[in-house]
């Protein structure tokens, strides 16, 4: 089973949603760097539950613990050790699934490929698993304000209640104004309502979160197998309920010819030191190599698998029962995934940087 990532800057993780605690191991950070465990701590407040009427009802403080790597408030270059205690665990409430799959979750997979699995909360499978990723982004988002780079995802959709895809147009500072994590308040409202009522009838809801990288330097990423936009859409796809991965024009680039698709240099005779272009379709990305612009993609969330209604399934023998779920449950996963998805961003640009070592990221 595979529990790390990256290839310089290292995430390994550990832990189950009921056990007795979420944690991980963060190898390759740069020594030198200020660790504000505060803004780690308000990178898990983010992620964590319970912090709307729109999400999962379960309490957890998820406070974290850094064990290791760090003196007098600075990394040290070693392994980064921390934890997350688990405290309201209701196990109980799975009790009934222990002996049935779930439709469209990890159970009937992971019980054929290990011949065991941890009905409660899904164990390993479970989105609570994603604290440990957003330790680690806390960490890389750290390092990378070293060399400024800012990270920035907000919840651009909805069900069919939708943002338009041109991110420049909004203040992306907004999103955090509100629960839903968008940028346009009409929108967040709409989409606020949408889901109450959703949750209320028992259901769930998906939908797209955009993120946007500012600052990337020049030349991340390799022109073969190490391609900078093939590493994000792993990561990103990782991510529990991710369905989809666009970055640039994505899919609407189908719809234009090359000349106009083509993003046009500007001269070099306005005093900025990066090279730009009159347009970003390319979203920053050509050749699996980063160019200098904004990066920005979209992740596709599925609606959440658990619903508090009556399903049809099979038991462990393949035998046909029915399910009526228990538990607390999100019934959209977007507000609380779009920390995940900044994570994910900032833990892949600083292992390709590293990788790259085109600037010192040291202060």
């Amino acid at each position: 089973m595979r529990n790390s990532f990256g290839h310089i800057f290292t995430l390994t993780t550990f832990g189950e949603s009921h056990g007795e605690a979420i944690g991980g191991v963060v190898d390759g950070m740069p020594a030198g760097i200020d660790i504000d465990v505060d803004f780690i701590q308000e990178e898990l407040n983010r992620r964590r539950p319970g912090q709307s009427h729109i999400t999962t009802d379960r309490k957890e403080s998820d406070c974290v613990e850094l064990l290791s790597g760090v003196f007098e408030g600075k990394s040290t270059g070693t392994p980064i050790g921390f934890l997350v205690r688990n405290a309201n665990q209701h196990s109980q409430d799975y009790e009934n699934m222990r002996c049935l799959f779930r439709p469209s979750h990890a159970d009937f997979t992971y019980y054929s490929k290990y011949g065991i699995r941890d009905h409660r909360g899904g164990g390993r499978s479970s989105a609570r698993i994603t604290i440990s990723r957003c330790v680690a982004g806390a960490l890389a988002k750290l390092a990378l304000r070293q060399i400024g780079v800012t990270i920035c995802a907000y919840t651009s959709q909805v069900a069919d209640i939708a943002l338009d895809k041109d991110y420049t147009k909004y203040d992306l500072s907004l999103a955090e104004t509100n629960i839903v994590r968008c940028p346009d308040l009409d929108k967040a409202r709409q989409m606020e309502e949408l889901i109450s009522r959703v949750k209320a009838d028992g259901d769930t809801l998906g939908g797209v979160i955009t993120c946007v990288i500012k600052g990337c330097p020049v030349g991340l990423g390799e022109p073969e197998f190490g391609k900078l936009h093939a590493s994000l859409g792993a990561a990103m796809l990782s991510i529990n309920a991710a369905k989809g991965f666009e970055y640039g024009d994505g899919f609407d680039s189908v719809l234009t010819r090359g000349s106009e698709q083509n993003d046009i240099f500007k001269a070099k005779n306005n005093g900025t030191e990066r090279q730009e272009t009159l347009t970003n379709h390319s979203g920053g990305i050509q050749g699996g190599i980063s160019n200098g612009q904004d990066i920005f993609f979209r992740v596709a969330f599925k609606p959440v698998a658990t619903v508090l209604k009556e399903q049809k399934t099979i038991d462990l023998e393949g035998n046909e029962t029915t399910l009526r779920a228990r538990g607390r449950h999100d019934p959209c996963v977007l507000p609380r995934a779009v920390p995940i998805v900044e994570a994910m961003a900032a833990m892949t640009i600083l292992d390709h940087y590293l990788i790259a070592k085109t600037v010192k990221i040291n202060p």
